[in-house]
């Protein structure tokens, strides 16, 4: 399966990690739908793509949590393109970070509602696309190892990203059978806008406790997004991989 001509649709590709998946990919042949609420931000992704590799992108306003967006953005990448996505990575992710006591059910529907519930609306219209069309897909779903640790003040984001993993891995077995491939990625702690807020004195003590003793890029992460989605994993489905720096092996 040659990766030539292939299109790939990229959630919260505006910024951060979602931002190099579609740097990433593009280097490597990938057209990119940049997929993001932050239409003006993915629109300059869309630019940089333009300017920095060949195809013809795009960028769409989406917001992965509602059903009736999800089923428009991917009529959208039929109309622009003239075919479905064929590659289909889940970055969009917010915080709201706070402790288990003080949290409100709204911080922690909202955290929710992006982070797992838009990773099954965008993983099953996908995946519904590529089934109609009788095309061999990859699907890459963006965890976090904090989903596997937890961490202190992330009660929603911890569960959300678990829940990731268990969603992954079964969608994985699921869609086998269609020649669809589901993997996801587990980043530690990456150098991207959502870490932004943690204070100094937190991340120098986090990076202490990691043995490379720095925090990654999202380059390095998008790198081990495009090994999942091109035919160099073909015979990789329901893996997880962590991108830490050795951080909780």
């Amino acid at each position: 399966m040659s990766i030539t001509g292939k299109l790939a649709v990229v959630t919260g590709g505006a910024s951060g990690i979602g931002r190099a998946v579609c740097q990433a990919l593009a280097r490597n042949g990938f057209r990119c739908v940049v997929a993001d609420l932050n239409l003006e931000d993915a629109k300059k992704t869309s630019d940089i793509l333009e300017k920095t590799a060949d195809g013809k992108h795009s960028a769409v306003e989406v917001d992965v949590s509602n059903g009736s967006s999800v089923a428009s953005l991917f009529a959208k990448v039929k109309e622009f393109h003239s075919m479905p996505a064929n590659v289909v990575v889940n970055c969009a992710g917010i915080t709201r970070d706070g402790f288990l006591l003080d949290m409100s059910e709204t911080q922690f529907d909202q955290v929710v509602n992006v982070n797992l519930k838009g990773t099954f609306l965008i993983t099953k219209h996908g995946a519904q696309e590529m089934i109609a069309a009788q095309i061999p897909g990859s699907i890459v779903t963006i965890s976090s190892v904090i989903g596997k640790t937890g961490n202190i003040g992330q009660t929603n984001y911890a569960a959300s990203k678990a829940g990731v993993v268990g969603f992954t891995k079964s969608a994985a077995q699921e869609l086998a059978k269609f020649n669809i491939r589901c993997n996801s990625v587990l980043p530690g702690f990456i150098d991207t806008p959502m870490i932004a807020t943690v204070p100094e004195k937190v991340m120098s003590k986090v990076e202490g406790s990691i043995p490379l003793r720095r925090r990654g890029t999202p380059d390095e992460v998008a790198e081990v997004v495009h090994f999942l989605a091109s035919e160099n994993s073909s015979y990789m489905t329901g893996s997880i991989i962590e991108v830490t720096g050795g951080l909780f092996m």
